[in-house]
């Protein structure tokens, strides 16, 4: 299994802060934890290709993630070596990808005027952002009661969300409703490919089981889990209706509004039972 290795020293992921707290008529001088956020640098054979806002965490995962997400590689084996490093303003995610890969990395930077990870941004034309190819296996269906049990549990793996409450959680929870694995970070699109990163590292079987998140379901979110093989993304707030219409055609079950025992379908019900 690709290893990672980080030189120089680790950036905070918190931050604790002084602040002045009013509450019901009250002022109260007290400590504070704000998450951090650092501009990290994706660079691909010594070029770089992206820069982004992240949590400065598991960016190795973030690194083989987005990767793989954003159709760079097509699977964790194409990526030869990865390494974080310290730079002038912030972080560096090096990664050594195979020639062929790198060659059409940069063809396809020719095209784009500016990057953000968002994974629209500088796309010259509509049917170049839907990169899903195909349609995703789903497994076997997954009753509805373990969504609840997720969720019950949701909160007290989000350690950095409940030390600041800005930062978005993405968790991947198997058939008996188990969270397996959660990543944070700022932004839901990069907790999310943390942890696809982190599922091509374990061997996870994405269709063993379903993503939840604490955001709302984009079109982004649904396609990377979509390239990612993820059969089922469960959101705890609402979907977009380019997102249920991606994850409609891509074979892949998008819920929203998971919250207590109540979840809503948008996209392929029949994976779920009552």
């Amino acid at each position: 299994m690709l290893s990672s290795r980080s030189d120089g020293p680790a950036f905070p992921t918190v931050h604790r802060t002084a602040v002045l707290r009013l509450e019901q008529g009250r002022a109260e001088a007290c400590v504070d934890h704000v998450i951090e956020e650092v501009p990290v640098a994706l660079v691909y054979n010594r070029i770089s290709h992206a820069v982004m806002l992240a949590s400065p965490e598991t960016l190795d995962d973030l690194g083989l993630g987005f990767s793989l997400s954003e159709g760079i590689l097509a699977g964790p084996d194409e990526l030869f070596d990865i390494a974080v490093k310290e730079g002038c303003d912030g972080l560096e995610v090096h990664m050594e990808i195979p020639l062929e890969r790198f060659t059409a990395l940069k063809d396809r930077r020719r095209s784009m005027t500016a990057r953000t990870g968002c994974g629209l941004c500088g796309v010259e034309k509509l049917e170049a952002v839907a990169r899903v190819k195909g349609r995703v296996t789903r497994g076997a269906p997954v009753p509805a009661a373990v969504v609840a049990r997720a969720l019950a549990d949701f909160a007290e793996h989000q350690h950095l969300h409940r030390l600041t409450g800005a930062v978005h959680g993405v968790a991947w929870v198997d058939r008996a409703g188990i969270i397996k694995a959660i990543r944070e970070d700022v932004g839901r699109h990069n907790a999310l490919d943390k942890l696809i990163g982190w599922m091509a590292r374990s061997g996870a079987d994405p269709t063993d089981g379903f993503v939840l998140t604490s955001s709302r379901a984009s079109f982004e979110m649904v396609q990377k889990a979509a390239v990612a093989g993820i059969g089922c993304l469960v959101a705890i707030s609402a979907p977009t209706a380019l997102a249920v219409r991606l994850a409609e055609g891509c074979g892949l079950t998008l819920a929203g509004f998971a919250r207590d025992q109540r979840v809503v379908v948008y996209s392929h019900p029949g994976h779920f039972v009552v």
